[in-house]
């Protein structure tokens, strides 16, 4: 506790750090705010079928993101997911076109100007994405017996703008927090609106656990003991790296000796990310809608891809996280790109020829890394389905495993990273007496 009070003072202590903290405390509060603010024309009490709707499946897991604004109608209903898609097709872009190839490597206008695509593309998703929101709406709230008219009126044209404003405003916020705030500014959106949705979650598991079938408070401490441990699994395999040792040779300038040191290059169990989680349950979800449309007529085959905590579902969602795993790992890392670069500044990996040798080793190091990468992220992603099987409630499972874990992981380390760094460079201790925190990029001192 003493430690924690003597961290606090020297955070505070430090002006720059203490004006980004404030910073982002006051957009996420904005964001928090905005929220709770319903669309023009909703009854708030008429959302109970929406707020049903939400509790599981795909819904749940856009809810989580948005903070709960899907759920209540409110102007931030569509989130930073559509940023998000807009950016992935930009990056898959840049590696199947050359004209996003050539922009990328432009530097920093190069960097801009994609961000402005980016953007642009962010508008013609939400002017897709807002009218199916209203439709959508609609049908939940005729459900509760309040009618709601979409079509080509004012109301569906209003609201539109509303949806695709208070989106665009809140990934204003995420770059403000990027530039004067902590940590990447769009992630700790993400965070904010997984973290809001865990009090709520902590209650209700703890109320059902109370009741006469529900093991009582034992049962609900044993949760919390396995949940820490989730997250310790999480972290580990958030920082999990292979370094490989690179040698630079000597060189002499003059009297002076440049060179000759040797570092490593981190190459992450998990290089993928959350990406392979977030491909797999797009595909997941489509047999579900279409079992949607024709819900009478169900086979045994949609019914098995319908529940998912069944064996099957979580298999083939499985099989499909360590395949897009493999694919996306295969993307973002480029075995001969590093190679070429270490060549150029005449590094070379002890007992291997530079150029062609180092890529193969590279490459066959990376295979052998990720197929346990790829395993240990598919146990992760199917985790909240053991926890519903062992009678964990919907909403208190989905912090067992999944996206959600990873992204509250990887940021908050990425967050205390950044914090850490400003202790470090004012001559104070770091947040850890045993070592310092690495984020999801690896050590400060990569290469």
């Amino acid at each position: 506790m003493r430690k924690l009070i003597e961290i606090i003072k020297n955070i505070w202590k430090i002006e720059d750090l203490r004006n980004r903290l404030l910073t982002t405390l006051l957009f996420v509060l904005i964001y928090r705010f905005g929220s709770f603010v319903v669309l023009p024309g909703i009854d708030p009490t008429a959302l109970t079928a929406l707020r049903a709707q939400t509790a599981g499946g795909l819904m749940a897991l856009l809810d989580m993101f948005s903070g709960g604004a899907f759920s209540n109608a409110s102007i931030f209903a569509l989130g930073i997911m559509p940023y998000i898609s807009a950016s992935i097709v930009i990056q898959l872009l840049t590696i199947a076109v050359p004209y996003f190839q050539k922009m990328q490597k432009e530097g920093e206008s190069g960097r801009q100007k994609m961000n402005q695509i980016t953007r642009y593309l962010t508008v013609a998703i939400l002017l897709f994405q807002g009218p199916s929101y209203l439709v959508n709406l609609s049908v939940q709230m005729a459900q509760a017996g309040q009618m709601l008219e979409v079509g080509f009126n004012w109301f569906t044209i209003s609201s539109t703008i509303l949806l695709c404003a208070g989106s665009m405003f809140v990934m204003w916020l995420g770059e403000r927090i990027t530039d004067r705030g902590l940590g990447n500014g769009i992630s700790f959106i993400i965070l904010i609106g997984i973290i809001a949705r865990f009090p709520a979650a902590l209650i209700q598991e703890f109320s059902s656990r109370l009741n006469d079938a529900g093991g009582g408070l034992i049962v609900f401490i044993l949760e919390i003991v396995i949940l820490l441990f989730v997250f310790a699994f999480a972290i580990m395999l958030v920082q999990g790296t292979r370094r490989i040792p690179v040698q630079y040779a000597k060189r002499m300038v003059g009297n002076k000796q440049y060179g000759g040191v040797r570092q490593y290059i981190p190459l992450k169990v998990n290089a993928a990310g959350v990406m392979p989680i977030i491909f797999a349950q797009a595909i997941m979800m489509v047999p579900i809608m279409f079992a949607g449309f024709n819900a009478d007529g169900v086979s045994g085959f949609m019914q098995a891809f319908m529940d998912n905590t069944g064996f099957w579902y979580n298999f083939v969602f499985a099989i499909l996280i360590i395949v897009f795993t493999y694919f996306y790992t295969a993307i973002t890392v480029n075995p001969t790109q590093m190679a070429e670069q270490m060549k150029l500044n005449n590094g070379f990996i002890p007992g291997v020829k530079p150029g062609k040798k180092t890529a193969e080793y590279l490459d066959v190091i990376m295979s052998r890394i990720t197929l346990p990468g790829s395993f240990f992220l598919a146990l992760v992603a199917i985790m909240p389905a053991f926890a519903s099987i062992f009678g964990i409630t919907n909403e208190f499972a989905q912090f067992y495993g999944g996206t959600s874990l990873l992204i509250l992981v990887g940021v908050v380390l990425d967050t205390l990273q950044q914090i850490e760094s400003h202790l470090l460079m004012r001559h104070y201790d770091g947040l850890l007496d045993s070592g310092r925190i690495k984020g999801r990029s690896g050590s400060l001192a990569a290469y």
